[in-house]
């Protein structure tokens, strides 16, 4: 059952058609990289009722009006 890799594939896909920016290896893995922050803490999830996959592992990173905002200040929180 791969319907999760799948899912993940398509919305990946979307997001490379518009950018279009893999042109070689860099670029490729900055962009997988990025685009998974992206997908597992910022981008809200149907299927989990409307939470991402960081909710609903518990993990908390504040969510507040801007969410890459509150992800950038608590990855450089050294506190």
């Amino acid at each position: 059952n791969n319907n999760m890799v799948e899912r993940f594939h398509s919305t990946f896909r979307e997001r490379d058609k518009v950018m279009r920016c893999l042109h070689d290896i860099q670029t490729t893995t900055q962009m997988l990289d990025n685009y998974r922050t992206y997908y597992n803490f910022i981008r809200p999830n149907m299927d989990l009722g409307g939470r991402t996959p960081a909710q609903m592992a518990n993990i908390d990173i504040g969510y507040g009006r801007n969410r890459w905002m509150e992800l950038l200040t608590k990855s450089m929180d050294t506190t």
